[in-house]
């Protein structure tokens, strides 16, 4: 039997997407393999195009899981979002069954079990330019991080500012009015596509999350 001579731990990321997560996860001193139903073809890790739900999980010191959030996203209309499934407590059911550490990432509305929140003003405009606010389920102690809109200083009136856009769409909006290398660069990802951007979290979310989690498997 083969055995693995990588000193770090392996991380299952379902539902990956193109890798935001698993950046973050990576970043913090795992070795990370990411799951999808779509082909990714961006994704920086080692990929496999599966269904999350019935993809096996063995092999594996820690498991995240990102399942779809148009269900209760409030990007999406309410008369739409029924159309969208929800795949929280299914996603939830099959990771408990494995005894491992494991974290469920969504959006703020989602039906998650004590979650802690980070946005992502907490790290301050050097490292990201987006406030965006995100849920951690775990089964081990997590801590979240709280927002610091102050730091961010919005144009007013709210005009573009070519000059400092990325400020800008922190606290005031102005998305639609970036390219998309200063989307990635507000999000701290230089290798995806402008979809692929707006369905990922900035690495620096799992990061943060996965330096506990590596803690707590260690300890």
């Amino acid at each position: 039997m083969a055995v693995s001579v990588s000193a770090r731990p392996r991380l299952l990321d379902l539902f990956c997407g193109a890798g935001g997560a698993s950046m973050g996860y990576h970043r913090a001193g795992f070795d990370v393999v990411g799951v999808d139903l779509h082909h990714q073809p961006r994704y920086p890790f080692q990929f496999v195009q599966a269904d999350a739900l019935t993809f096996t999980l063995d092999g594996f010191d820690a498991i995240h899981a990102s399942p779809p959030c148009q269900r209760f996203s409030k990007s999406v209309d309410i008369a739409d979002r029924a159309k969208h499934p929800d795949l929280i407590a299914a996603t939830r059911d099959r990771l408990v069954t494995t005894g491992l550490p494991y974290v469920i990432e969504n959006v703020p509305q989602a039906p998650l079990i004590d979650p802690v929140r980070i946005c992502g003003s907490a790290f301050g405009p050097d490292v990201l330019q987006v406030a965006r606010h995100r849920l951690f389920e775990s089964n081990v102690p997590l801590a979240g991080l709280p927002c610091r809109h102050e730091l961010y200083v919005p144009q007013y009136p709210p005009a573009w500012n070519r000059k400092n856009p990325l400020r800008f769409v922190a606290v005031s909006g102005g998305w639609q009015h970036l390219s998309l290398e200063e989307r990635g660069r507000a999000m701290g990802i230089d290798w995806m596509k402008d979809t692929e951007l707006s369905e990922s979290i900035p690495p620096a979310y799992t990061e943060y999350v996965g330096r506990q989690l590596l803690s707590y498997i260690s300890a």
